[in-house]
């Protein structure tokens, strides 16, 4: 089957709420900023919606959406996750009728075969970014993939001030680090704890929250980070997947966006 795309290439008008919120029309409105949108986007339309953050385009490319993950929806092999079903109703909803362009980052494709980008459509809403910005997303930033990851921060710190979807769910609140239990660790994983000491090997830096817990920095990504012993002696949160080996978790951390001061 053939790709369906337009190229885009005619005036665009800004303007901004009394909120902060950007608008973009291609009619003319009082008080707008003129863009002018250089020729040879190409836009495609959607396909199929699979959950809040993976589409699949009529060219047959599956996309994953960049800097973001979204509850799980109920499929084969994995359980619906709170929120999941809410996220992609409104994916599907902002794509009714819409045709959207891709913009890349560093990595084109991930492990599984899947595109990665973020998307944009027609009349300029960055569906990653709107996600997070609801509270329907958490950042999941995965360096190199580093393009718009300050916006997207700003866009989830509004949302958990504002107690937004996910984080006004019980199933996403904060888990002490003593309280992880076999039964309980599994999914996306918002988890507390006082970093008591460092340790590090030939891959990864160390940060232990406790006998049973801790947290682990690549040392690729550690220029992303704050020094290491800054952390010590402090209460954060950490937030992402935990990995279980009998009685210990550990979670890989890829990005600061994914390590809370508290």
């Amino acid at each position: 089957m053939l790709a369906i795309s337009a190229v885009y290439a005619e005036e665009i008008y800004r303007w901004q709420d009394e909120n902060g919120k950007f608008y973009f029309s291609d009619k003319r409105r009082e008080g707008a900023e003129r863009l002018t949108i250089k020729p040879g986007y190409s836009y495609h339309r959607i396909q199929y919606v699979y959950d809040g953050d993976t589409v699949k385009l009529v060219d047959g490319r599956k996309i994953r959406l960049l800097g973001i993950n979204t509850p799980e929806v109920e499929g084969r092999n994995k359980n619906a996750e709170a929120g999941g079903e809410e996220a992609k109703r409104w994916l599907t909803h902002a794509l009714k009728g819409k045709r959207v362009r891709l913009v890349h980052d560093s990595e084109q494709k991930d492990k599984y075969g899947r595109t990665l980008a973020h998307l944009f459509t027609e009349d300029g809403l960055h569906l990653n970014l709107e996600l997070v910005r609801l509270g329907l997303a958490a950042l999941s930033i995965f360096p190199p993939n580093l393009r718009y990851s300050d916006e997207l921060l700003r866009a989830q710190t509004e949302a958990e001030k504002n107690s937004r979807g996910i984080w006004r769910r019980p199933e996403y609140r904060i888990k002490p680090a003593p309280s992880l239990r076999a039964g309980n660790h599994r999914g996306w994983q918002r988890i507390s704890g006082r970093v008591k000491k460092i340790r590090t090997t030939r891959k990864y830096v160390y940060l232990t929250l406790g006998e049973r817990v801790d947290f682990r920095i690549e040392r690729a990504n550690l220029a992303l980070f704050p020094n290491p012993s800054s952390y010590v002696g402090k209460e954060v949160e950490i937030r992402g997947w935990l990995n279980r080996s009998k009685k210990h978790f550990s979670m890989l951390i890829r990005h600061p966006s994914s390590v809370k001061m508290l």
